[in-house]
């Protein structure tokens, strides 16, 4: 049996397809593709289509599960419209078995109209079944492009006190910063160079994909989404984005003191995390932390060290790019377990 499982966000929709042979995965390919939800969902259709045939054709699909975080877009007035309109463009799209991921386990077009916000952001629900497979007592943590979810596994059940996005951001479950698109004036009061420290800007200058790429931490095949100023992804055109943020530019600062002004960013933005996994290891009394997604390395593994913790990656049980679609493996997965 061959599923396609979709992670459909805000800005990136993530595909992984797994071919089941009695319950068990044989072979996981994955994709992905930039889509600006706040700007093109009518694409939503096609982009569904046209990753899972960048893999195979979509007659071998038997069936489709699809995860969400799209819904919290400004494309849409409410978290429930935007559910609904997901479940609307991915029931059109497909003519095989459909079902979406909640807060309580998979939910059919027709279960998701009565109570639609089950289904808003739940995706971490199926990055737990894979967390899962390396210990039944952790906390995972998923940094991707843009958010980072901390959640709880205790005797191989996802414990999370939130449910909601709303809910989670009060317990440390979500940290709404991420490794490509989240503006470095969200974190950063102050930044420090040559033993000063300067005040930031708080305009869309420069993003964390900026820092990450002068770092020499992802490549720009990483740097999948749209830059501040519409210009490169070149380790030039990034250092020219981060000299803005303290209303600098390349005459006035070098490459070594924008690598510096980098290190100072990471470091703030591990902190950033680190708090938010700290209030949820005193909630839970938890110590072995598992890492995904793309920030395993950058961010989720440092933060857990910075607090003394045990740490196991997700890439012991599968490849970068599987941990970078991590959510999406986890819903082919629960589909899997939901049609039989």
């Amino acid at each position: 049996m061959k599923i396609a499982g979709f992670d459909i966000g805000g800005a990136n929709t993530d595909l992984a397809v797994i071919d089941f042979e009695d319950g068990e995965m044989k072979t996981i390919e994955v994709d992905f593709a930039y889509l600006p939800m706040w700007s093109n969902n009518d694409d939503l259709s096609r982009v569904l289509v046209e990753l899972i045939e960048n893999i195979c054709p979509v007659s071998q699909i038997d069936a489709v599960g699809i995860s969400m975080t799209a819904e919290l877009v400004d494309a849409y007035d409410t978290k429930k419209d935007g559910v609904l309109d997901v479940v609307n463009k991915c029931e059109k799209t497909f003519d095989c078995p459909v079902a979406y991921v909640g807060v309580d386990g998979m939910m059919s077009a027709e279960e998701i109209a009565e109570t639609p916000l089950k289904a808003a952001a739940a995706n971490w629900i199926a990055t737990a079944q894979i967390a899962t497979l390396i210990s039944d007592n952790c906390i995972f943590i998923d940094t991707g492009s843009t958010t980072t979810d901390i959640i709880p596994i205790k005797d191989g059940r996802e414990c999370a006190v939130g449910k909601s996005d709303f809910d989670r951001s009060a317990t440390g479950e979500l940290v709404y910063t991420g490794t490509l698109r989240t503006n470095l004036a969200s974190f950063l009061d102050d930044v420090e160079l040559n033993g000063r420290k300067y005040r930031v800007a708080s305009e869309l200058f420069a993003q964390t994909a900026d820092v990450y790429m002068v770092l020499d931490l992802i490549t720009e095949n990483d740097y999948i989404c749209d830059t501040f100023d519409g210009e490169g992804k070149s380790k030039i055109d990034c250092a020219r984005r981060i000299a803005r943020v303290v209303c600098a530019d390349l005459e006035m600062l070098d490459m070594d003191d924008i690598v510096e002004m980098s290190k100072y960013i990471h470091q703030k933005q591990v902190e950033q995390i680190a708090d938010g996994l700290k209030q949820v290891v005193e909630t839970h009394g938890l110590d072995l932390i598992v890492t995904t997604g793309l920030g395993k390395d950058i961010l989720d593994k440092k933060a857990a060290e910075l607090l003394g913790l045990k740490v196991k990656s997700m890439g012991d049980i599968l490849t970068d790019d599987e941990c970078t679609v991590a959510p999406a493996i986890g819903t082919a997965v629960m589909m899997e377990k939901y049609l039989n």
